[in-house]
């Protein structure tokens, strides 16, 4: 009996092995947060250097940057919904147009300031995405995706003609030289002969000040995403893409998660909407078509979903080839290749032009083409590749696999 007792091992026999779990979780933590503060500072950098970085590439002039960024917003947010908990909306661009309804309303009612403008975007996107979201979350896969499609959609065609005393319908919601604008008028504002900008505390929201409005607002929107990604919301969100079933058989409601998750997102989407209003006073319908937001799952797919910089990558690449191959005719293919003897040339004009100018989308669908059939991870998956390449990450991860144990049958 003595010796069956001596073989027992007490919980104080336990406590060295729990102390070097503590530890090794304490280490992975710390080289998390180092990664992500590394992460940041690259990206922050990178972002509010942009005017220089992309001047080679033909990107630089502040228009295109304004565009990459609030596109970028509008692809993390996206990415908040789809890359963390797998279900596809494809009415994202409603609550993008809500945000710039909004935006121009707060002009035209209240002060140019860019400050209330943001803040009612943001505000009326997140309560109209609540609506939507508690409706559309009671059908899970496809069926949600259609039901999101549906939503957008009647929001479409709302704006387009129902509400035209709102939204000005087909023309647009704009501003005039009669609104309101009772924040300026009290603080004393002149009224001038002109359509006034917006501002931001007397800074005008054009050009290289706009663009910089938008870089810190995305450098802010995209930590908020890496503290969303690290902290147990972001793991039940995992939790919910990797197998919801399951977590509802262990009795968590995750219908809650899911329309925080939607909230959040919707409110990223607003928050884009009325950045496009702060740089440009006008709020359309057509932001609300389902072709905006076919076109931000493009930018989430192509970067790579669930990852932290691919929205944005995806974003930068799908604009760029917006603005640069849209841009392209015949005179400018002939003069790239003018090299050519005259038969190859025109050849190579005859073949190419489809791909550019008003066929830019066909170059789109290609390079999106090759990106799913060969880096179904997206852009990231690809650098991925590359890096490993360099460091030897690919052969160590090869090893590592070739090395398991197969399990017993």
């Amino acid at each position: 009996m003595s010796q069956n007792l001596e073989k027992i091992k007490s919980p104080l026999d336990m406590e060295p092995l729990t102390i070097e779990i503590h530890e090794v979780e304490a280490a992975s933590r710390s080289n998390t947060a180092r990664n992500d503060l590394i992460l940041m500072a690259v990206f922050s950098a990178v972002v509010l250097a942009s005017p220089w970085v992309l001047a080679p590439f033909g990107a630089a002039y502040p228009d295109l940057l304004q565009r990459f960024c609030i596109f970028g917003i509008f692809a993390i947010g996206f990415n908040i919904m789809f890359g963390l908990t797998g279900y596809l909306s494809f009415g994202h661009a409603a609550f993008l147009g809500i945000g710039s309804y909004a935006a121009v309303w707060s002009f035209k009612l209240l002060t140019m300031n860019a400050i209330p403008a943001l803040f009612f975007g943001v505000v009326c996107a997140g309560l109209f995405s609540a609506l939507i979201g508690y409706v559309c979350l009671r059908r899970a896969g496809i069926y949600f995706s259609i039901l999101t499609l549906a939503f957008a959609q009647m929001s479409y065609n709302l704006a387009y003609s129902v509400l035209t005393p709102i939204t000005n319908g087909e023309t647009g919601l704009q501003l005039t030289l009669g609104d309101a604008r009772m924040v300026d008028a009290a603080f004393g504002v002149e009224r001038t002969s002109s359509l006034p900008i917006t501002n931001l505390f007397g800074i005008k929201m054009s050009g290289y000040e706009g663009f910089y409005l938008c870089a810190i607002i995305l450098i802010i929107s995209f930590y908020i995403s890496i503290r969303i990604f690290r902290s147990p919301f972001g793991m039940m969100l995992r939790g919910i893409k990797t197998n919801q079933n399951r977590m509802s058989y262990t009795g968590i409601n995750t219908r809650p998660y899911l329309l925080a998750a939607f909230v959040v997102s919707g409110m990223y989407a607003g928050l884009a909407g009325s950045l496009m209003a702060v740089t440009d006073p006008l709020a359309g319908a057509e932001r609300m078509q389902w072709t905006a937001s076919g076109e931000v799952v493009l930018m989430t797919i192509l970067g790579g979903a669930g990852t932290l910089l691919g929205p944005v990558l995806g974003a930068g690449v799908i604009k760029y080839f917006e603005n640069i191959f849209s841009s392209f005719n015949k005179g400018i293919l002939h003069s790239a290749f003018e090299f050519l003897p005259d038969g190859v040339a025109d050849f190579m004009v005859t073949i190419t032009h489809p791909f550019v100018g008003e066929g830019w989308h066909l170059t789109l669908g290609v390079l999106f083409m090759f990106i799913v059939i060969f880096l179904p991870g997206g852009l990231m998956e690809g650098a991925q590749r590359i890096g490993n390449l360099f460091t030897g990450g690919g052969k160590s991860n090869a090893d590592s696999r070739s090395g398991q144990t197969q399990p017993a049958e």
